[in-house]
């Protein structure tokens, strides 16, 4: 494998000729998504002159050949609306570069605009959200140090965003559980779109989310307008990205975490108006142990993942487009293989766990006239995982089944809404989503349970056992209006009714933005949100004195956030941001116990499984509130910069009333990243790229152990009445990463090679404190210590 990895990074450097390769794209208008026909697109040179043009055709689509490789800049002009320049378009030789890009129409009509406008790389795709929202690309997840190659992974590095849990991939967006977090995908709702996942979480310890196949797309963090629902924390929007329409294209990667992967895409007929990518995905350790390689460790993680995006084109009836991302995990944790320093795994017994999801969607554009269209999707999906389990030391005979669990999630729905752009003032959006959620689940365990046949063994007890289906509805308007060429408003309305419970909800939602001079904004926001209760907790069935169990939490009803923000935005020169941003989040109707006591369910959803608690109650409240600072110099003139600063207090009562920290209350979060990009000799086509990058965040708080309790018991038992008083230890690490980039200069292929060196100090962070039932004692759980991972790929 190393032979092999040499010979392809150095099997093109005795080219010297220089190398071109086309920048195809797309111009629309931004409200109103038709194309822009005869809008002038210019190839700049570093001193601003016109090295080439091209003029868009009747589909609003422009080619520029014969462009150097290397970073490029596009200014687009056309007339009645604002100019767009386009900087840092990198070009390599292997592929052909393709731009989606939206203009603004002037608020001013007469005549050509004159204001020199930039592609905001902050600015969401969105339009319609104007507070705590920014936008991500595939470069940036490839570029950051330890991203290992997970969209997740890249946006904790931004402001209000705390991930500082090196085996998972958990999201906690300002001090709110992981739970409340929702993954969209094409425009509608997907599931928990991670590997070794579980029913109710939205995270795992590896991503199937492949960054080469995501375009450019969204993360919200707060007060979201009213096309996103049934959230309480944040949301990431993922947008596909399509296919090279004129020129079929291959990738080839190589990662130790992310795996190994192929890609194709190309036209879908002659006439170039459809295209298709395609991706797959496997488990690099789980290849390298089936070809007999010692990959350091006895549980092997097996993984793989699919993802396609086939778009139609243009037809007589609209734009169709076919879309799906589907995964499979497993990993079996046995005793006598377990590593002592495994996260997970259990010494004293064998664990078997799977994981399966999948998305199929089919998506429908259709434009009305010059002003309106209607988008609509359909889509269909299944999420799954099992969990059982032996005790190895309870009976002589043999293993002892202790656990099993079966997941199996079939969802429909369907999304559809309607645009108009009124006038160059006035944009208005409104659509209806439709999910029927077939589920059958079940949860049987025997884990220390009672024996009530009296044969000297835990009886089993089944915490959930559900099989039907159930509707959640959802509608909303929005509008946006700008007053003056300066200040916008945004309002909009939601409902969120759920069929198990009967519950309706309403959400109002509005933003104000105002540009007081030209290098400055000033934002408020409010967003009242709702959502349903994590399906484990809604299902679980309490056991009664006899043995038997019923359903004791399916007439929980929403849990409801209402968020709060501030935001300031000023732009000092180009390519570089300073924003600020205070919040304050409300939290009520949060499930706690029916008895006092410290339990909430804003506490949950960072790892695989949820707490045992039955007849539930929807009379808790939090809080959630603090300030944000980002500091951005966006990548120009071969670097970039980004700092951020979150400063925050997340507090909760139960039903004992008493105000604590919530799980997730780090109190502050601070990422500071730098990246320098060095050309090698005069040709243009070798460069090498240095990154690093800083993270420091607060411990979480943590219940301490009974230690007395727990050895009484035989299991951990915690200070309920101490919950969340003690602090893990600090959290620091950090990541350096190598990087080299090629270019062919005779043919088109180019080659990226890094080296990502996370944890470079191997700081012992902290994991959990627990109790330990083999040596009947509390200890210390470190996480991953210094991790190399290394990345080839190659483009052709």
């Amino acid at each position: 494998m190393k032979a092999n990895l040499s010979f392809l990074l150095f099997l093109f450097p005795f080219f010297l000729s220089a190398q071109t390769q086309t920048i195809r794209g797309a111009l629309r208008d931004q409200q109103a998504e038709t194309p822009l026909i005869g809008a002038t697109v210019q190839l700049l040179s570093a001193g601003g002159e016109t090295l080439q043009g091209a003029m868009s055709n009747a589909d609003g689509q422009f080619t520029l050949q014969n462009v150097p490789v290397g970073r490029q800049v596009l200014r687009v002009t056309y007339l009645g609306y604002e100019p767009l320049t386009v900087p840092n378009i990198l070009v390599t030789a292997g592929k052909e570069v393709l731009l989606d890009l939206k203009l603004q129409e002037s608020f001013s009509t007469l005549g050509e605009v004159v204001i020199n406008g930039n592609a905001d790389k902050d600015r969401p795709v969105n339009d319609l959200a104007t507070v705590s929202a920014r936008q991500f690309d595939t470069e940036q997840v490839l570029r950051y140090s330890g991203g290992r190659n997970d969209v997740a992974k890249l946006v904790a590095n931004f402001a209000g965003v705390a991930a500082n849990n090196d085996a998972r991939n958990d999201i906690i967006i300002r001090g709110n559980s992981p739970t409340g977090v929702l993954w969209r995908l094409e425009g509608i709702p997907m599931p928990n779109p991670n590997h070794f996942s579980t029913l109710g979480t939205t995270g795992g310890p590896v991503s199937a989310l492949n960054p080469n196949m995501i375009g450019t797309s969204d993360f919200l963090t707060g007060a979201f307008p009213a096309e996103y629902g049934n959230a309480l924390a944040g949301v990431f929007d993922i947008n596909l990205r399509t296919g090279n329409r004129d020129r079929y294209e291959f990738t080839g990667q190589i990662g130790a975490f992310s795996g190994m992967e192929a890609l194709a895409e190309g036209p879908l007929n002659r006439k170039g108006n459809g295209s298709f990518a395609v991706a797959y995905r496997q488990s690099f350790v789980e290849i390298a142990s089936a070809a007999g390689l010692n990959v350091g460790t006895a549980a092997t993680p097996k993984y793989k993942d699919l993802t396609f995006n086939a778009d139609f084109g243009n037809t007589k009836l609209g734009r169709f487009s076919l879309f799906g991302i589907g995964g499979q995990s497993s990993i079996n944790f046995l005793a006598a293989e377990i590593d002592t320093t495994d996260l997970f795994a259990n010494p004293d017994e064998n664990a078997y766990v799977t994981s399966r999801f999948g998305v199929l969607g089919l998506k429908y554009s259709l434009l009305l006239n010059d002003r309106s269209y209607i988008r609509t999707v359909a889509s269909v999906s299944y999420s799954g995982n099992t969990y059982e389990s032996d005790d190895l030391l309870l009976d002589d005979a043999g293993p002892f089944r202790t656990n099993e669990v079966a997941d199996d999630q079939v969802t429909y729905r369907l999304s559809s809404y309607f645009n108009t752009k009124v006038n160059n003032r006035l944009t208005l959006r409104t659509g209806v989503l439709a999910q029927i959620f077939a589920l059958d689940s079940r949860a049987d365990t025997r884990d220390r349970t009672p024996d009530f046949d009296g044969d000297g063994k835990p009886d089993w007890w089944t915490q959930r056992d559900y099989d039907g289906a159930f509707t959640q509805l959802e509608a909303y308007g929005q509008a946006q209006y700008r007053l003056t060429e300066n200040l916008t408003l945004n309002g909009g309305l939601r409902s969120l009714y759920f069929e198990q419970t009967d519950d309706l909800a309403l959400e109002p939602r509005a933003a104000i933005n105002w540009q007081p001079a030209a290098k400055s904004t000033i934002s408020l926001g409010y967003g009242m949100h709702h959502q349903t209760q994590p399906l484990p907790v809604f299902l679980f069935r309490s056991q009664l004195p006899d043995g038997s169990t019923v359903p004791t939490n399916d007439n929980l009803g929403f849990t409801r956030n209402q968020h709060l923000v501030l935001g300031y935005d000023f732009k000092p020169a180009p390519n570089w941001r300073l924003k600020a941003e205070a919040y304050y989040q409300w939290l009520s109707q949060v499930p706690v116990d029916a008895y006092p006591s410290s339990f909430s369910i804003l506490n949950t959803g960072a790892d695989f499984i949820f707490p045992e608690r039955g007849a539930l109650v929807n009379n808790g409240t939090g809080t959630n509130a603090g300030v944000e600072l980002t500091v951005e110099k966006f990548f120009s003139r071969g670097w970039y910069g980004l700092f951020t600063l979150s400063l925050f207090d997340s507090k909760y009562k139960g039903a004992d009333g008493v105000e604590r920290s919530t799980a997730f209350n780090g109190q502050y979060v601070v990422n500071a990243l730098a990246g320098r990009e060095f050309p090698l000799g005069s040709s243009g086509r070798r460069f090498l790229t240095l990154d690093t990058k800083l993270t420091a965040a607060g411990g979480r708080p943590y219940t301490p152990v009974n230690l007395e309790a727990s050895r009484a018991a035989g299991k951990e038992v915690l200070y309920e009445d101490q919950a969340f008083s003690q602090r893990l230890d600090n959290y620091f690490r950090w990541d350096v990463k190598i990087g080299f980039r090629l270019n062919s200069a005779k043919r088109k292929l180019s080659q990226t090679f890094f080296l990502d060196f996370q944890n470079v100090t191997n700081n012992k962070n902290i994991f959990a404190m627990r109790y330990n039932t083999v040596r009947q004692e509390i200890g210390r759980v470190d996480q991953i210590g210094f991790f190399p991972d290394i990345l080839y790929r190659i483009e052709f």
